[in-house]
């Protein structure tokens, strides 16, 4: 990766604390004393010792986690880069309130307390318990066109975003679990990883929600012209203001506080781990925070995994969205902490160690 930008004041950041390395190496030192061979539970080994390192205990615990899924809507959709129409980013948010979509059958699966931010859809979404107002405008311009946001936009929603976590994380909650909603936003990643990465445009354009090959190429044509009329810019803010989404911006900003409030962060599909990609360009401790999810199918996200040097935890096929995949996870990362916390070591059970 490239050097992390400067996070710039106006944003109201704290700076974020690098996750606890002798705490890091104590855990693993603990997890080879368990009774069973060096590595034997494979990436749960790691997994519980970057969550002791990021709790900075050696007693890891996931407590009162909360979901957040940020929604908007996207200029660009009009020209038919998704599969399925803008309204459905509204109808979804109902969904998601009415307990009928995939997040919340999970959510309510995995004890997970959910929130739905109405980052930037394009219609009046009521009010709801669980429902936060969090709208910049009924979604973002055409970039194809234009700047899909103004600068002062995109900094409201990074404070937006920051506010949300203020507003949403219970006392003593530890974890984060985020996800998005916004038809065309797959669209507006594959720019954004574009200019993040420099890997070629053609190869971060998927099929998103599940377009055929003709919507495929309509998809890889709208941002070959959107990048043709302003290259990506290679600061970060810059970036999301000309290409990114007002759930994105929001994202980004949840990303920052959290990781400054030392929260466990679960990662969820492309979109948010393009999110996660660039609030470690404003700040380069926030990936010591995050756990990926899964690797979703939409193309570029495994290599923007590759290019993050990060490991998922699930490669399932998912290509939801919602936050579906990182709330999956989470069941693996309490049997991490639970294999961490409760298995006995060779000398406590008394078991002989491997011959030497």
């Amino acid at each position: 990766m490239s050097r992390p930008f400067t996070i710039r004041s106006g944003f109201g950041f704290e700076a974020v604390p690098a996750a606890d390395e002798a705490i890091h190496s104590a855990a693993r030192r603990r997890l080879d004393s368990l009774t069973k061979p060096l590595g034997a539970l494979g990436s749960l080994e790691p997994l519980a010792a970057q969550v002791c390192a990021v709790q900075r205990t050696l007693k890891p615990a996931i407590v009162r986690p909360v979901a957040v899924v940020f929604a908007a809507d996207h200029g660009v959709a009009d020209r038919g880069v998704s599969a399925y129409p803008r309204a459905v980013t509204a109808q979804m948010v109902q969904n998601f309130l009415a307990g009928g979509a995939a997040i919340s059958v999970l959510a309510r699966l995995q004890g997970i307390e959910l929130w739905i931010v109405d980052a930037g859809v394009d219609a009046d979404c009521g009010s709801h318990p669980r429902l936060i107002d969090a709208k910049v405008r009924r979604g973002t311009r055409d970039f194809v066109e234009q700047s899909a946001m103004t600068p002062e936009e995109c900094e409201q929603a990074l404070r937006r975003g920051r506010a949300v976590i203020d507003q949403v994380i219970p006392a003593g909650g530890n974890t984060l679990l985020l996800g998005e909603m916004g038809i065309g936003n797959t669209a507006a990643a594959a720019l954004l990883m574009h200019g993040l990465t420099g890997i070629a445009l053609g190869d971060c354009v998927g099929r998103g929600t599940g377009l055929d090959d003709a919507g495929l190429e309509r998809k890889r044509a709208t941002l070959a012209a959107a990048a043709a009329r302003r290259a990506p810019p290679r600061d970060p803010v810059e970036l999301l203001a000309e290409f990114g989404g007002y759930e994105i911006a929001m994202l980004v900003g949840a990303l920052v506080a959290a990781a400054a409030r030392r929260m466990l962060i679960v990662v969820d599909g492309f979109t948010v781990t393009v999110a996660a990609a660039l609030a470690a360009r404003i700040d380069g401790n926030v990936l010591g925070y995050c756990v990926f999810g899964h690797c979703s199918a939409e193309q570029a996200h495994r290599a923007l995994l590759t290019y993050l040097e990060v490991q998922p935890l699930l490669d399932l096929g998912m290509r939801l969205g919602e936050g579906s995949g990182a709330a999956v996870a989470l069941s693996l990362v309490r049997a991490a902490l639970g294999l961490f916390t409760d298995m006995a070591t060779f000398e406590g059970a008394g078991v002989s160690e491997k011959s030497t």
